[in-house]
């Protein structure tokens, strides 16, 4: 069969399963489930590989799955992903009403453009014209929430990492991995939206520790923690025009836990926040600004305070030969003016930044919502737009193995990672978390 009729044959066996795609996307939508908690979706995605294939890997501990499709020729391994989590959007009119979960991001979209691609490989018997390998998995905690809980699974041994890829290749499932893609959402008016770079960043908890005493009888005895808190961050907003443009420095904290009583003084306030940035060394810069104003709010108050870092996300780079590779399927599939030409360096952030710094690693973007994502506007309007993108990655897994995977092969020779090995990137990762807890006479070293 002709690589251009394999095409056509899978784009048919995808529409065929037209119905039972969106039904997965609608499934996962109607019941969201936040990082390292996704277990009802991880089962029904688990179930819904074994409709077809016997063999499917899951851990015991966190949810994830995967499946391998071996060719039975030699040549590169492609992964195919989706994101099995959703956010805390308790505002949205159809989060879930106990948690406030929400699928704002349209990764139950994702998940099902992994799945239609799937079937649409295995129903056209693709593998036979194919070399290497595919796998598909579904992967846990992209969005980097609920710290306290992912801080409870690490003390508890369950998990090292905060976001699900940098789990999973400290796990081992990327080992056999030679570069990988997914299909993110966009509420941007085009079918599809070409890659760019993103921001990477360290995650941080910090505590206040203050002394309680009557509010109204005996303020003078006590010291106020959330005092030190609002100072710590009116010093954060103070320092913003001291950091580059270029660096797309950003930092957005939020207070979790305000105080105990409201007549008492308040003694413990739980502050959570990221410190984005373009780089690497750009983050680290910019967190020791943001611990030496955070601490300035403990001295001023004469509280103490508790930083904690955590690795975050690296920043994301795009392979310039698979991004080309994408433009040429999205151009089979859509008129060229439905395609976001708009490649201009994203503010957020993602754990696809990781495995970009080790493989080529794509995350393009798929059309058919509205509204703001992640927020309480969020709407489908075009779910249709799944099957597309189903199509969009069974049709790159085609172009990028055929003909013996020369395209595959040809990206993975021309890319240059960021970190020569995954032992170097995990030195580095591991290097960003900490935990200092000062009192004022011992902050010399934020200075």
């Amino acid at each position: 069969m002709s690589i251009q009729n394999l095409k056509e044959t899978i784009k048919r066996n995808i529409d065929q399963r037209q119905t039972e795609i969106l039904n997965l996307a609608q499934t996962i939508y109607e019941n969201p489930e936040t990082g390292y908690r996704e277990w009802k979706t991880s089962n029904l995605v688990k179930a819904k590989f074994q409709t077809i294939v016997e063999e499917v890997m899951v851990f015991p501990d966190i949810p994830g799955v995967k499946v391998t499709v071996d060719t039975g020729k030699p040549g590169p391994n492609v992964a195919v992903l989706g994101e099995l989590d959703a956010l805390l959007c308790p505002n949205h009119p159809d989060s879930e009403a106990s948690t406030g979960a929400m699928h704002a991001c349209g990764h139950n979209m994702q998940i099902a453009t992994m799945m239609g691609a799937f079937m649409g490989i295995i129903d056209s018997e693709a593998v036979e014209e194919l070399s290497g390998k595919i796998h598909f998995i579904a992967v846990p905690a992209e969005e980097c929430i609920e710290l306290g809980f992912r801080k409870e699974l690490r003390e508890q041994g369950v998990i090292r990492y905060f976001s699900g890829k940098a789990e999973l290749l400290h796990r081992g499932w990327f080992d056999d991995v030679d570069m990988c893609m997914l299909l993110h959402s966009t509420a941007r008016p085009y079918k599809f939206a070409m890659p760019g770079t993103s921001n990477g960043c360290v995650v941080k908890t910090v505590r206040y520790i203050g002394k309680p005493a009557h509010a109204g009888g005996a303020p003078d005895r006590g010291i106020n923690a959330l005092y030190a808190a609002n100072l710590g961050l009116m010093a954060i907003n103070s320092i913003r025009e001291g950091f580059k443009e270029k660096d797309y420095i950003r930092v957005h904290p939020i207070i979790t836990k305000g105080g105990d009583s409201v007549n008492v003084i308040p003694s413990e306030v739980k502050i959570e926040t990221f410190v984005r940035g373009r780089t690497i060394e750009a983050i680290q810069h910019a967190n020791a600004k943001v611990n030496r104003a955070l601490l300035g709010g403990a001295i001023a108050l004469g509280a103490k305070v508790e930083i904690e870092d955590f690795g975050g996300y690296m920043p994301e780079v795009v392979d310039a030969d698979f991004a080309k590779l994408a433009r040429k399927i999205m151009g089979e599939l859509v008129n060229a003016e439905e395609i976001d030409e708009d490649t201009s360096h994203g503010t957020g952030s993602t754990d696809m930044g990781d495995l970009s710094t080790l493989m080529p690693a794509l995350q393009p973007s798929l059309g058919g919502v509205q509204g703001h994502m992640h927020g309480d506007d969020y709407t489908v309007v075009k779910p249709e737009n799944t099957v597309l993108g189903a199509k969009f990655l069974a049709l790159a897994v085609v172009e990028l193995l055929s003909n013996e995977a020369a395209n595959a092969k040809a990206i993975i020779e021309n890319y240059k990672p960021v970190f020569k090995s995954k032992d170097e990137y995990f030195r580095t990762v591991d290097s960003m978390f900490s935990k200092r807890a000062l009192p004022p006479e011992n902050c010399g070293d934020f200075f």
